[in-house]
């Protein structure tokens, strides 16, 4: 079964609140998503590996750490996916970012795929996917099968500020249970 991480951060919390009150304008709600997407980044790199050096410091040589060659990809779910980027990115300046295109039928509901870019070694890459609200899941699934076209990635880490038990239900059925984690600050 794929990982649900339910982030409940003082800080994220705080501004989640903020970004749900109908009171917060446009400009706020931007930034305060890049916020949250930036503190919910530190969770979802928690776990990259990482490899001891030697660096020289104004008093001495000592050994330090950095992440280990780990190839990062962020691929926000066009449109809204896009207002969790800047934040990732302020944490994972090198990362690779993809994009993948879809909109929602006005009849059916359905979503409709019809844009897919993405870094050529993506099966090499630990992919963070976005967007900030999870609820069917179709959408990521759509994204998820773009992925697909180009290789698969090593490790998925569908990253939404809110998720709807069904979304939750559907990404564990549809996405490989052994390479992907999900994380949100809402349920």
């Amino acid at each position: 079964m794929s990982k649900l991480h339910i982030i409940d951060h003082p800080m994220i919390q705080h501004k989640l609140t903020r970004i749900r009150d109908i009171n917060t304008g446009a400009k706020d709600f931007r930034d305060l998503l890049k916020e949250i997407a930036m503190l919910m980044g530190y969770e979802v790199t928690r776990d990259l590996p990482l490899t001891e050096i030697e660096i020289e410091t104004p008093m001495m040589r000592t050994k330090a750490h950095e992440i280990s060659g780990k190839k990062l990809a962020i691929v926000p779910i066009l449109r809204a996916g896009l207002g969790l980027v800047d934040g990732l990115l302020n944490l994972l300046p090198v990362a690779k970012v993809g994009h993948i295109g879809l909109y929602r039928d006005h009849e059916t509901h359905n979503p409709v795929f019809y844009y897919c870019k993405l870094p050529e070694d993506i099966n090499h890459r630990m992919v963070i996917i976005t967007d900030p609200m999870l609820a069917t899941g179709g959408s990521m699934e759509l994204g998820y099968k773009a992925f697909l076209t180009k290789g698969t990635p090593k490790q998925i880490h569908v990253c939404c500020v809110i998720a709807s038990p069904e979304g939750i239900d559907h990404i564990k059925k549809t996405f490989p249970e052994d390479k992907t984690t999900i994380w949100c600050a809402a349920v």
